[in-house]
């Protein structure tokens, strides 16, 4: 503003100056004009310049806002289509899931059908097998029944038989008292033992009381112990009576050798002349049995006096017959 103020002053200025010069009047008043279109012109254009300085300014701020705008707008953008693509991923793993899920269940349809068809398969078989079965279990029915009646009578006949066996223990327990009541004296003595076990009497008699040293014959005073044990075994009926002949180990020497080469023959010898008393007594012989062991049977070891004493006997046995 203030170069247009100045610059028609300095015209007017000089136009005083040249004061009156008419030539110079018409090209003063020409430049005046010129002046003062030029200083309008000028004015014009610095306004025109502040005004579009201003329109810069105000689009430089538009540019910079539309800038973070568009910074923002591209970053939502990547945003999203980050999103996008997320979502693409996962539509694509879920469809995956969806054929794979597809697949599956037909396979699974497929293996429930087969499982099915062979389920039917063995149900079918089962009732068959059950009609079999039933039929079979009627008839183990009946046989059961049959063995039952069977079991019934087998069980009449144990009856019988534990009865007749108890009377027959009751009858060898009567024997053994009776026995020891005759032949208490001897057994006190500790020539005769008595024992029963299982309905089995033995009546163990040692050989000096029976028979002298190397002889086969039953003594006088052998025969009266053997007509006490007759006395009570005369009756036995039910009973079969084995008399077996025993001795130690002591080898037969001498003359005696040639009638008895071994104890074998020395204990049948004496086995057989008790048992043939018995039977001269009266007991049955289809009862009677008589046994050789010599040796090889001892009650007691053979290396003291005491030992052979026990094992040189006689034992009359009273057991169930065979």
């Amino acid at each position: 503003m203030a170069k247009r103020l100045f610059l028609p002053a300095a015209v007017a200025a000089l136009a005083i100056a040249m004061g009156g010069c008419s030539v110079m009047e018409s090209t003063y008043l020409k430049k005046v004009n010129e002046a003062d279109g030029f200083a309008r012109e000028l004015a014009a254009l610095q306004q025109k310049h502040k005004d579009l300085s201003f329109e810069n300014a105000t689009l430089k701020a538009r540019v910079a806002n539309l800038g973070m705008d568009l910074d923002k707008m591209t970053g939502e953008r990547d945003r999203l289509s980050a999103e996008r693509d997320k979502l693409s991923a996962d539509l694509g793993y879920m469809t995956g899931q969806r054929d794979k899920m597809a697949a599956d269940n037909k396979e699974l349809e497929n293996v429930l059908n087969s499982k099915s068809d062979s389920l039917s398969r063995i149900i079918m078989d089962l009732r068959q097998k059950i009609g079999s079965l039933e039929s079979d279990n009627g008839k183990l029915k009946q046989e059961i029944a049959a063995l039952e009646a069977e079991r019934g009578k087998l069980k009449q006949e144990i009856a019988a038989l534990q009865k007749a066996q108890e009377e027959k223990v009751q009858k060898v327990s009567k024997t053994y008292e009776d026995l020891l009541e005759k032949m208490k004296g001897e057994i006190s003595k500790g020539e005769v033992t008595i024992s029963e076990l299982k309905g089995k009497l033995t009546v163990n008699m040692v050989d000096a009381i029976l028979f002298d040293s190397g002889k086969s014959e039953v003594k006088p005073e052998g025969l009266a112990v053997l007509q006490k044990v007759i006395s009570i075994l005369k009756d036995v009926k039910d009973k079969a009576i084995r008399v077996e002949g025993h001795t130690d180990n002591v080898q037969i020497i001498g003359a005696l050798a040639k009638k008895f080469p071994t104890n074998w023959e020395l204990s049948a010898a004496r086995a057989i002349n008790v048992a043939r008393f018995l039977q001269d007594q009266g007991i049955d012989p289809a009862i009677l049995s008589a046994v050789a062991y010599g040796e090889y049977k001892p009650v007691a070891a053979n290396d003291t006096p005491e030992g052979k004493r026990k094992n040189r006997r006689i034992e009359i046995i009273l057991a169930p017959k065979e």
